[in-house]
């Protein structure tokens, strides 16, 4: 199971961040990547919290043949194709996409470009949550605990919302 969690807080030429999702998800559809199942969108408050926008996440079950490095390349350059350059960035400023690739399969791999899983996942309400939509299953390959586990850990004040209203429906 491949893995990959977007989010967004700031509009992008294509419109509102539900509305740069579809359009990221088709872009990815088209240089090979199959989305499997989209979960709903979720907001959350910005971490570290700031007087930004709320965020809109979602996250995605993805099947390809493009191994973690150059799928992570091809996630950037989406991001960059909405308008984000990581070059320039600010460290947790405001953005037009954000997507993170969060596990490959069972793979445990860490070094300078990538780190698989994603090392903060399970602290993060907005990909718990979404998470726990999808793939509540999902064992996470080194410390074998599931997304229901992740989700019981998380902090009750975390600021995170379902969205429900917001429009992504890929593939509909």
């Amino acid at each position: 199971m491949i893995i990959i969690a977007l989010g967004a807080n700031l509009p992008s030429f294509v419109g509102l961040p539900e509305q740069t999702f579809n359009a990221a998800l088709s872009s990815l559809s088209n240089q090979g990547v199959r989305i499997v199942a989209l979960s709903s969108i979720w907001g959350s408050a910005p971490v570290p919290a700031s007087d930004q926008p709320h965020y809109r996440n979602a996250t995605a079950l993805i099947e390809t043949d493009v191994e973690p490095r150059e799928l992570l390349t091809l996630l950037h350059n989406v991001e960059k194709d909405f308008g984000r350059d990581r070059a320039y960035e600010v460290r947790n400023a405001a953005r037009t996409l954000d997507l993170d690739l969060i596990a490959y399969n069972d793979l445990v791999l860490e070094n300078d470009d990538i780190i698989l899983p994603h090392p903060r996942m399970h602290e993060r309400s907005f990909v718990v949550f979404p998470l726990l939509e999808i793939a509540p299953t999902w064992i996470h390959p080194e410390n074998k605990r599931t997304v229901k586990d992740f989700y019981n850990d998380l902090y009750p004040d975390d600021e995170i919302y379902s969205a429900q209203n917001a429009y992504c429906k890929f593939g509909s």
